[in-house]
């Protein structure tokens, strides 16, 4: 657009016309008020999307109850939502391959949210293309919402990024030079060079940046290293340390206590050239702005997969994470607008989902939809945690 506009100015600077009517006219001018007028019609194409309540569910295609919750929860991810709608990914990708799993999820959330809707929608043209793209999901069995997410994201990420498949980042820096940076000049540049390859409206709602911290136990050489996560996989404790209910804070204190890392685990020391025993510490150095928080309560054992049922508190607004950030960090305010939910047992479980909207929460369990109350939200069923960052802190 802007390329288009400074195009058109040069063109308008040059007409006698433009030059008789007022001879002091520069380009700078044409093109501060072209860019007005365009920024105005943009924001009046903002104001035009016109929505329905959301409050359709969707039907059960065969044992979908993981895909339904999960499709509600994104449909409840109002920046993706209207970026879908709106199919603004259509203006910025970098490859000409059409969009199919894209287009199909972009018309579920569209048929979701119709001024004129029905009950409840059809996900099957969905659906069969992304059991197309991820060949584990290709039967109608039970799969795990956490994993489907994961795989989702994934696929429309890889369909609409910005950049070709072809495009390589910059070069990495020598070792040498890479030691000398600051850890945080270090993680900048990682990041860069990660946006560089991979970048999406998906990439900028749900991407943040992990930092592992280990130490060596025998010469206390320590070693950063940097990971891109869409989602946190929280532990469960068995119970909670004041003594009462676990709380969401308890799960987060486990993912980020120091853990030691014995001979069995041990990993290479750069320093002393072999493996030795060490300590890890695991914290978030970039957040995202939609951060989904999966509280593992499917373990495996050699002979079984069993779940947790202990009830995790959660609050509803103003998680502080910030406090599990690097060094440093601030208060970093979530607001908690949808929680998929996992009820039964490992083999014969159920999703459904809890969603906020204007009115209230509300249930979505397949095609049915009904009210529900904020003490309704805190069960030993909570499962995925969607949080999205207070727009004040968005804003710093």
């Amino acid at each position: 657009m802007e390329d288009s506009c400074q195009a058109l100015c040069r063109s308008l600077a040059t007409q006698s016309a433009v030059q008789q009517e007022g001879p002091d006219i520069s380009q700078s001018v044409l093109y501060s008020s072209l860019m007005g007028l365009l920024l105005v019609a943009d924001n009046e194409q903002e104001a035009s999307l016109t929505l329905g309540s959301g409050r359709v569910g969707i039907h059960n295609v065969g044992n979908t109850c993981f895909l339904n919750a999960v499709l509600q929860c994104l449909s409840h991810t109002l920046p993706l939502r209207d970026h879908c709608l709106r199919q603004r990914y259509l203006q910025d990708m970098g490859t000409r391959k059409p969009p199919e799993l894209m287009n199909a999820f972009s018309q579920v959330l569209s048929d979701l949210w119709a001024p004129e809707g029905s009950t409840a929608v059809h996900p099957g043209r969905f659906y069969t293309l992304f059991r197309e793209s991820v060949p584990n999901f290709n039967t109608y069995s039970q799969q795990d919402a956490q994993e489907f997410l994961r795989f989702l994201l994934d696929r429309l990420h890889s369909e609409v990024n910005r950049h070709s498949p072809s495009s390589a980042p910059s070069p990495a820096l020598t070792e040498s030079k890479h030691t000398q940076l600051r850890v945080e000049d270090r993680a900048a540049h990682l990041w860069n060079r990660y946006l560089e390859r991979d970048n999406s409206r998906i990439v900028e709602l749900f991407s943040g940046q992990l930092r592992s911290s280990l130490c060596c136990s025998v010469c206390g050489h320590q070693s950063t290293t940097f990971d891109v996560f869409c989602d946190l996989s929280l532990p469960i404790p068995k119970r909670s340390v004041s003594g009462g209910i676990v709380s969401l804070k308890d799960c987060l204190e486990l993912f980020s206590q120091e853990e030691a890392l014995d001979s069995e685990n041990a990993p290479m020391c750069d320093r002393c050239g072999r493996c030795t025993e060490s300590t890890k510490k695991l914290s978030v150095q970039r957040f995202p702005r939609i951060i989904v928080l999966h509280l593992k309560r499917f373990a495996a054992s050699r002979f079984s997969i069993s779940k947790s049922t202990v009830s995790v508190s959660f609050p509803l607004r103003h998680l502080d994470l910030g406090q599990y950030g690097a060094q440093g960090t601030g208060r970093v305010l979530y607001n908690l607008y949808a929680v998929c939910n996992h009820s039964g047992t490992v083999n014969m479980g159920h999703y459904t989902a809890y969603c906020l909207e204007q009115a209230g929460w509300y249930c979505y369990n397949d095609s049915r939809v009904s009210p529900a109350s904020e003490s309704q939200l805190q069960s030993n069923q909570a499962y995925l945690l969607f949080y999205e960052m207070d727009s004040c802190d968005r804003k710093q």
